[in-house]
């Protein structure tokens, strides 16, 4: 029987480098997928559609929505974001570990349905740094840089509620910390015990 995966989810505010993050951690890491979530939000520059998100109209999102077809769903800047219940379901079931790039809103009914969720928290090294990050990206206007950096703090906020907390300052430290939580999930007593049924009987005899 295939060993179900390990559901994560990772969050923090923008700027914070959580994408970044994840990327980099789905080059060196098998049997990761990061789920791609439904959004309303227009397509940025270099997006692609399927891979950063699936885009799709108010319309098509509200009839998602009124078919359940969502394991959450939430709303940012007026733009509506879900995750596919049924996408993850399936992943995890063919005992692939999957990653919710979420706010804590989604992170929090995420974990009241599947409590086995492991949460990550990412937070900047400063202010400073945060508005530096959202500046240098280039993709926003001055006051939605604003809106953003004024959401941030609520956001970093509700750092406490993760099981982890990584503090995104040098890149490739960050990235280790997020590679070690993943590795360390696998060697939990319930994932070994599964995978090594047969050693362990074969030891206890």
């Amino acid at each position: 029987m295939t060993q179900r995966g390990t559901l994560y989810t990772i969050s923090a505010p923008s700027g914070a480098g959580k994408t970044s993050l994840v990327a980099a951690l789905l080059e060196s890491t098998p049997n990761l997928q990061v789920s791609v979530s439904h959004t309303t939000r227009p397509k940025r520059p270099g997006e692609t559609d399927g891979v950063n998100y699936h885009f799709v109209s108010k319309k098509e999102f509200q009839a998602m929505l009124d078919q359940q077809a969502f394991l959450e769903y939430a709303e940012v800047f007026n733009n509506h974001y879900g995750t596919s219940a049924q996408w993850v379901d399936d992943t995890l079931a063919n005992g692939c570990d999957v990653i919710l790039e979420i706010d804590w809103q989604g992170a929090a009914q995420i974990l009241q349905q599947l409590p086995d969720t492991v949460s990550i928290f990412v937070l900047p090294p400063s202010k400073d740094t945060l508005l530096e990050r959202l500046t240098q990206r280039g993709q926003d206007r001055p006051e939605v840089i604003a809106q953003r950096i004024a959401e941030a703090q609520a956001e970093m906020s509700h750092f406490a509620a993760a099981d982890y907390l990584i503090i995104n300052d040098v890149f490739a430290t960050a990235l280790e910390e997020l590679a070690l939580i993943i590795r360390s999930g696998k060697l939990l007593l319930k994932k070994q015990q599964c995978q090594h049924q047969s050693l362990i009987k074969e030891l206890l005899l």
